[in-house]
């Protein structure tokens, strides 16, 4: 079977190309200023005609978002819930839903619609899934406070837990290892976990960010890389 696994992050685009569970190609684009405005529109076309595929799974970083108790039902509310985090707009952006059974929560979040329609027009089978709930699913935690940081490129999104329970989720786009640094400190010290009390596990690109892991070490006591990216080894693709 051929799978094709994409991961749309705010400014760029990840993708796998999978037989029978062995990763023949692994590729990623970055739109920066030296780059066209439509290089993921463009990579999306090429590869979305690299061959036939028999499914497409696809998960969404992107931070247009809104986290909810499982069971919330008034989906035409969606888009509002998500308004009060980030400027979502109808127009352009598919409203999707994802839920996880583990911690009883879901996940409202937008896609591109323009990504949405040239996937679906495939007529293939296709999963649609949010980073939040796919990351989240990975996680081993015990009964302490702890805080799980998956690290993108100029991206990150962590997790703030207590005794099994979600204390906070958030998205994060930044341009600075530092404004990493900002976020997760100032998060502590709203939600009132101590920083010797709390477990801290890094995932993703822990090597591409790791002026943000030396910086955090001086920081915590306890901090764990539990997966880093390598060639052909994306944690959340994998």
């Amino acid at each position: 079977m051929n799978v094709l696994n994409l991961l749309f992050t705010k400014d760029g685009l990840i993708y796998q190309i999978v037989k029978n569970k062995n990763i023949l190609e692994e590729k990623s684009y970055f739109v920066t200023e030296e780059t066209p405005a439509s290089l993921i529109d463009e990579k999306l076309d090429e590869v979305l005609i690299k061959q036939r595929f028999d499914e497409i799974q696809v998960v969404s970083a992107w931070n247009h978002f809104t986290l909810m108790p499982e069971g919330f039902s008034e989906h035409d509310a969606g888009f509002d819930l998500i308004s009060y985090n980030a400027p979502a707009d109808k127009d352009k952006e598919e409203l999707m839903l994802s839920i996880n059974k583990k911690f009883n929560i879901q996940f409202y979040y937008t896609f591109p619609k323009n990504y949405y329609k040239k996937i679906k027009e495939l007529a293939i089978p296709v999963h649609f899934n949010f980073s939040g709930e796919k990351f989240l699913n990975s996680i081993n935690n015990k009964n302490n406070k702890e805080i799980h940081i998956n690290l993108y490129h100029n991206q990150c999104e962590f997790f703030a837990i207590d005794s099994k329970k979600i204390i906070l989720y958030n998205n994060l786009d930044v341009n600075s290892e530092v404004d990493f640094l900002y976020f997760i400190m100032f998060t502590l010290s709203k939600i009132g976990f101590g920083i010797n009390e709390t477990n801290f596990f890094a995932y993703g690109e822990t090597t591409e960010n790791e002026t943000f892991i030396s910086e955090l070490q001086k920081f915590v006591k306890n901090l764990k890389i539990v997966f880093d990216n390598v060639p052909n080894k994306n944690f959340i693709l994998n």
